[in-house]
């Protein structure tokens, strides 16, 4: 069971809660989608890591080769060729590795390197197996890596899984969620806060995603984010207060679930909470 952990910009709460989610889980999967900074490891302090390096395949162009003929260059539609001063000039951070270029090439003046462009590490914290993305600086997109961290693990038929996703909505956003079975926003209670909510909102609708609403840094008095959620009719799965305490435990990259009681006790509520949810609809959609 995939449960997607996003929010419509960082510092929400999002890595707060699916970490907090995963560790107060039996048994869990960890996946750090936010490759361009992952931080997740901060908290779980995984052992036993195991790294594998991520790669995406280039064009590499043989000038002694190529007679440009520009075939190569009409058939890319991300515009990553072109033929400049007699001369065919690769652009890397808009290519798509579609391999199309090599395959049209009358010349065979193109042919494919690997490229590194991040890895995946992966080890253990307690009860939580950790799997986090890392994108190299200056790399144009993650994807590749996120593909690669999502694809099912052994152990990922019987162990709840739940990803840290990217903020925003872009489109390693929706890499991130596209097979997940339930998706959880994470919200604060200000007007901003509901603009970002919005962001993410309309994404899982457009994926015809089940999901619920976490408030985050919960004040007593108005909270515009949960007029939102009311006005929308969207589920909201709990509250978490704005506290000097919480804040203090996230800050020194502590887990609040392994160090305090009552935090145990609230993101074990909230774990139950999106359990009943996602096996609602699960049984819902079954019967359709």
């Amino acid at each position: 069971m995939k449960i997607a952990v996003l929010s419509g910009k960082g510092g929400t709460g999002k890595t707060l809660v699916s970490v907090n989610l995963a560790a107060a889980a039996t048994q869990s999967i960890y996946i750090d989608c936010d490759v361009e900074e992952p931080n997740g490891h901060l908290f779980f302090k995984p052992i036993e890591i195991v790294e594998e390096e991520i790669t995406i395949k280039m064009p590499v162009v043989d000038h002694k080769l190529c007679d440009g003929c520009r075939k190569c260059v009409d058939f890319c539609k991300f515009n990553a060729l072109a033929y400049i001063k007699d001369q065919l000039i690769v652009f890397e951070e808009v290519c798509h590795s579609c391999g199309g270029c090599m395959l049209l090439c009358p010349q065979q003046a193109l042919t494919e390197q690997e490229k590194v462009i991040g890895c995946v590490r992966s080890g253990t914290s307690e009860n939580t197996v950790v799997h986090t993305g890392i994108l190299n600086t200056g790399e144009a997109t993650g994807i590749p890596i996120i593909k690669r961290l999502l694809e099912d693990p052994k152990e990922g038929s019987t162990l709840q899984t739940f990803i840290d996703c990217p903020p925003g909505s872009a489109c390693i956003v929706m890499e991130s969620i596209k097979d997940a079975d339930y998706c959880v926003l994470v919200a604060e209670p200000t007007l901003f806060g509901v603009h970002n909510l919005n962001m993410v909102y309309e994404l899982v609708r457009i994926f015809n995603k089940p999901f619920g609403v976490v408030l985050n840094k919960c004040l007593e008095g108005e909270n515009p984010a949960e007029i939102f959620c009311l006005e929308k009719g969207i589920k909201i799965l709990g509250k978490i207060p704005y506290n000097q305490e919480l804040g203090k435990i996230n800050s020194n990259a502590e887990i609040a679930v392994r160090v305090d009681e009552r935090y145990k006790s609230l993101f074990g509520t909230l774990l139950e909470t999106v359990m009943k949810e996602v096996a609602y609809e699960t049984a819902s959609h079954s019967k359709w």
